[in-house]
Order: C-alpha cells, then sequence, then structure tokens
C-alpha cells in the first residue's frame, strides 16, 4: 500500500473510532443514567443545622459535611448553614420533609411537639445507659426500627435520619446562685427541652424551651432564672460566662444524648449506592471523631471557664438526682398510658440497658480512683526525726 494511500484512509479510521466511542456512550448512559448525571456535574445539597454559626455544635456538621465531601471526592456537596438561615431551629424537620432543604443537623427532641416520645432518644436517664451505649441500642436493639415507626405515625415519611454523636452528661444548668435541693427549682424561670420539660415542670419550675441561640439574650434580660444547654464549650461560645457565674454539673435530665443528621428521603434514595454506603460510612466516622473532639475541647474550656471566665462549678447534690429519677419513674408511666408507641420504646430500651449496664458497671474500672492517684493532692512527705 503507498504511503499516499494510507494516508487517505487514518482520518476515515480516527472517525470510525470517534463514531464508535461516542455511540458506546451514549448508550452507557441511556442505559445508566446515573453515568449522565455524573458527567453533568457534582450533586449539591443544601443543609441547615440548629445551631449558631458560632457553636461547637455546628462545628460539628461542618465536620460531618466535609467527611462526605472529601469521601465522595467532590462528587457530593453539603453546604451547611447555621440555624435560621431558612428556617428556625424547631421548623428543621418539617423544612427536610418537604424538601426545602436537602438536609440537617439537630437532636430528636427538638421534635418533642410534634411526638413527645421522640425525645426518648435525649431525654431522662435512659435507664443508667450512656449516649453511646443508646446509640448501640438504636443499631443494634431496634432502636433505628422504633424510631422510623415513630416518624411513620405522625406522617413523617420523607426523612432519612441517621443518629450519630454521643453527648456527654449535660450539667444541670447555669443559675445565679448554688442549687442545693430540688425545692430550689419552684417558681425558676428556667430553660430546657424535650422530656426534661416534664421533668423540670414537675419539679416546681416555670420552662421554656428556646433554641441555643436565644438562652444567654434571655438570661442577659431577666427572662430566665437558670438554663441548661450542653457542655463546656458551647457553654461558653454562647457566652454562658458573661451572665452567670455559678454553674451546677451532673444531671439525669440529658445524661444520654445524640445528634441527628437528617436527608430530605427522595434525594436521599435518588443517589447512587456507591454514595449512599459512603455517607452511611460518614456517618460513623464522624460520630468517633466528634467524640475524641469533644473530650478534647470540653476539658480544655471547663478549664478556661474557672481560670478566666472566675465561673464556679458545683456538683448537684445526690438528693436531687434522686429526686430526678423518682419524677423520671412518674413521667415514664403516664407517658406510656397515653401513648403506645412511647411505651414499646420504653421497654425495648429498659431490656437493652438492664442488661447493657451490668455489663458496664461489672466490667469497667473505676476511674475515680485512678484519677485521685495520679492526679489527686499529693501526700505530705513524713518529717524527719
Amino acid at each position: 500500500m503507498s504511503d499516499t494511500k494510507q494516508a487517505e484512509q487514518k482520518p476515515s479510521r480516527r472517525k470510525f473510532l470517534a463514531a464508535a466511542v461516542t455511540g458506546s456512550v451514549g448508550v452507557a448512559a441511556a442505559g445508566f443514567p446515573m453515568i449522565a448525571k455524573a458527567q453533568a456535574g457534582p450533586i449539591s445539597m443544601r443543609w441547615q443545622s440548629t445551631w449558631p454559626a458560632k457553636d461547637i455544635f455546628h462545628e460539628y456538621a461542618l465536620d460531618f459535611a466535609k467527611k462526605v465531601n472529601d469521601m465522595t471526592g467532590g462528587d457530593l456537596k453539603i453546604e451547611v448553614l447555621p440555624a435560621g438561615a431558612v428556617v428556625p431551629a424547631f421548623g428543621l424537620l418539617e423544612a427536610v420533609s418537604k424538601g426545602t432543604l436537602d438536609g440537617g443537623h439537630g437532636v430528636l427532641g427538638y421534635h418533642y411537639g410534634k411526638q413527645n416520645a421522640l425525645a426518648l432518644w435525649n431525654s431522662g436517664p435512659a435507664f443508667g445507659m450512656d449516649a453511646n451505649m443508646l446509640l448501640s441500642w438504636h443499631k443494634y436493639g431496634g432502636g433505628a426500627e422504633l424510631l422510623a415507626k415513630l416518624y411513620a405515625s405522625i406522617g413523617i415519611t420523607t426523612v432519612q435520619s441517621f443518629l450519630y454523636g454521643p453527648m456527654a452528661t449535660q450539667p444541670l444548668g447555669w443559675f445565679k446562685k448554688p442549687i442545693t435541693k430540688a425545692a430550689d427549682f419552684k417558681g425558676l424561670k428556667f430553660r430546657t427541652n424535650g422530656l426534661a420539660i416534664d421533668l423540670f415542670t414537675a419539679m416546681g419550675a416555670a420552662v421554656n424551651a428556646l433554641p441555643g441561640g436565644e438562652i444567654v439574650p434571655a438570661l442577659d434580660r431577666g427572662l430566665l432564672d437558670g438554663a441548661e444547654f450542653n457542655n463546656a464549650s458551647s457553654d461558653r461560645l454562647l457566652g454562658f460566662a458573661d451572665v452567670s457565674k455559678v454553674c451546677m454539673l451532673q444531671s439525669y435530665h440529658q445524661s444520654a444524648e445524640t445528634f441527628e443528621i437528617m436527608f430530605n428521603k427522595p434525594k436521599y434514595d435518588a443517589l447512587p449506592a456507591k454514595m449512599k454506603a459512603i455517607i452511611s460510612g460518614a456517618v460513623e466516622a464522624a460520630s468517633a471523631d466528634m467524640s475524641w473532639k469533644a473530650i478534647d475541647r470540653y476539658s480544655k474550656d471547663y478549664i478556661e471557664l474557672q481560670t478566666k471566665d472566675k465561673v464556679k462549678f458545683y456538683k448537684t447534690p445526690d438528693t436531687l438526682l434522686q429526686a430526678q429519677l423518682t419524677l423520671w419513674d412518674a413521667i415514664v408511666a403516664k407517658k406510656s398510658a397515653e401513648n403506645p408507641l412511647f411505651k414499646e420504646i420504653v421497654a425495648s430500651q429498659r431490656a437493652f440497658a438492664e442488661r447493657a449496664v451490668k455489663w458496664d458497671q461489672d466490667t469497667i474500672i473505676s476511674r475515680r480512683m485512678a484519677m485521685n492517684h495520679f492526679f489527686g493532692a499529693k501526700k505530705a512527705a513524713p518529717k524527719k526525726a
């Protein structure tokens, strides 16, 4: 074959190959719509948290979004706005279910007004479980199935919920003076949320369920006499130390709380299976990372609240803690009689806790003894004769 004939045939062959490639891509795109979708660019989602931008809780929401964004290689891009950017903090569930927002970050207790049993994932003593045990019950003890059933009972079928992020026991709260007994709550204007509303109301308080960003201004204006939010870092960032110098540590009102990550379910269901698997893994990765970050940040801010902000911390008296447990029994009995789903969830939690907490208490060694040994007051050296 002459050089001239080869030159004439090469372009035609390139055209043939180009046409073949174009045709095969077209067939693939028609058979697998997600390929065509992927070619159109990354999937973007607009989220909102229920937290002020300066709160460490909003940082946790951003951390989760970054994990998903990074793990998908940018194929999914979640943008998280702070509370109030699109809807009020307590309006998140409705906004996500309707598709006004693609997702969000909050807590189940903020949906208390729609179905009080939802707050069983964040309020009360959880039969002695800590938040990590509650997450264990949720994943392996039937909690996730009960939550889906509970959501469906109030017509929420367009939300994909993930629970994560075990929280440390919350302080009893911030006050004008130390709380020494349960009777000190009588007539006290107090902020809390979830089923803790019922608990502190039973103790005689006048309860107001405000979102995080509104608490300190209400304390400053005298609209509240006391309030709880969550932890040393959130409380410091939100300015609690500017309006109170007394914080009571330890309480059963929210000793086992977790965060909720929500997706609008139709938008979540439309994602490729691989992307949904990444999200599921990111939830658990973010859960671990959040708990580690909390230990680091909360312990630092706990010191700074005392040294820089001159806050006095007091342990809540055992008599008050016992009073909380007694009142909680009555609340659970009343709500269970009124709400069959509440009763079913309580029974499931109780059965899981009975074995899990016993195992925990029988097995885990006291860290208090070790702390006192390594960091407690040193004994004076014996004097020489």
